[in-house]
């Protein structure tokens, strides 16, 4: 019987229980979940009980974005994500780091795409055909069953012998059920933390030079590198002042980068999604969702027109959409009165009926 998805929390009970249900042979249908979860975030249906269509296409791509990372190597390994021989996800992602790399690999997917648009296209055309013939087609079926219990989509035109012409033929969507897109997006705070998890001792069971003694797989996989996240610094400091976005407090040398839409549930790293902090906001706020005040600040026009000249330079993306949809989605799924946070040891009350259209 399928969940009630008018209540999140069976939805996502009924998520958990068919992942935990079996062994995973890969971490794909962990990745295609996070990424299905994501999408639903930044797709917020007009009516929290619509159905939602996702291009499997566009999944493909967020999928293959969560891996982009995960592809570096690991204490001098190239972690495996699959008991099996050819892990096609994989093969195409590396496919695409070779053919983008000039003088050196590209730090993000987007800059990837931008520098070999036709192996991008390759990659998303395999990872869309891979996606339809193995997780999404397996994703709502228990272990020991012969066919589905489908809960979050229809999924019966899916087989593992699928060709790309067929799924053209589909429309190359599925459609989640009715109140399937809003349940994902408001449980995101608690899904992808549990699908991490679940991720971290998939790898480490895969992989068996990761024992106990191998630090921050964790980290890895999903953590944002200091290193990475500090190129945004300096340029930041030439065009907002060596001051706390939050605070307005001056700021040392190596101040903290903040992602304002907390990593945790969106994981964007666009431009339009990092201030300046000094530690004290920074630490305080942790991965709480920021006051709408906030959102309204860091989607001002007149940012973005300096965070565009910054993207050029550094070849950074400022991804403004997707933190405007990722915003809207959020906000739009919590009930009226949350605490946001609002500065330092300050939090307000999220009034539902006062969220802007950030455009």
């Amino acid at each position: 019987m399928a969940p009630d998805v008018s209540d999140p929390l069976l939805l996502g009970q009924r998520v958990v229980a068919i992942l935990e249900s079996g062994l995973r042979t890969a971490t794909y249908k962990l990745a295609t979940l996070m990424a299905l979860i994501e999408h639903c975030i930044e797709n917020y249906p007009a009516e929290p009980m619509g159905r939602l269509s996702v291009p499997i296409p566009a999944l493909a791509h967020r999928v293959l974005r969560i891996y982009w990372q995960q592809i570096r190597p690991f204490d001098g390994h190239e972690l495996r994500q699959s008991t099996q021989p050819r892990a096609r996800i994989l093969l195409a992602a590396n496919m695409l780091r070779d053919a983008a790399t000039v003088s050196r690999p590209p730090a993000s997917l987007e800059v990837a795409r931008m520098r070999a648009p036709h192996a991008y296209e390759r990659a998303i055309e395999e990872i869309t055909l891979c996606l339809a013939q193995q997780p999404l087609h397996r994703l709502q079926r228990l272990p020991g069953k012969t066919t589905s219990d489908p809960f979050l989509y229809e999924d019966s035109f899916l087989h593992d012998q699928i060709s790309r012409s067929a799924l053209r033929a589909q429309g190359d969507c599925i459609v989640l059920k009715p109140g399937v897109a809003a349940g994902l997006a408001r449980l995101a705070g608690l899904l992808k933390p549990a699908l991490e998890i679940m991720w971290v001792n998939d790898v480490r069971r895969i992989n068996k030079f990761l024992d106990a003694e191998v630090p921050d797989v964790a980290g890895h996989l999903f953590g944002r590198e200091r290193a990475v996240l500090s190129a945004v610094r300096e340029p930041f400091k030439d065009a907002f002042g060596p001051h706390c976005f939050y605070c307005g407090t001056r700021l040392p040398t190596d101040n903290p980068i903040d992602h304002v839409l907390p990593w945790s549930i969106v994981g964007i790293d666009g431009l339009a999604n990092l201030v300046l902090a000094c530690v004290r906001c920074n630490s305080d706020k942790g991965g709480a969702l920021p006051a709408v005040p906030l959102v309204d600040r860091v989607l001002a026009h007149e940012r973005n027109r300096l965070l565009e000249q910054i993207a050029i330079t550094l070849e950074w993306p400022t991804q403004r959409d997707r933190v405007v949809a990722a915003a809207h989605g959020i906000y739009r799924g919590q009930p009226s009165g949350v605490p946001t946070w609002s500065g330092y040891r300050k939090s307000e009350r999220l009034d539902v009926a006062f969220i802007p259209r950030w455009g």
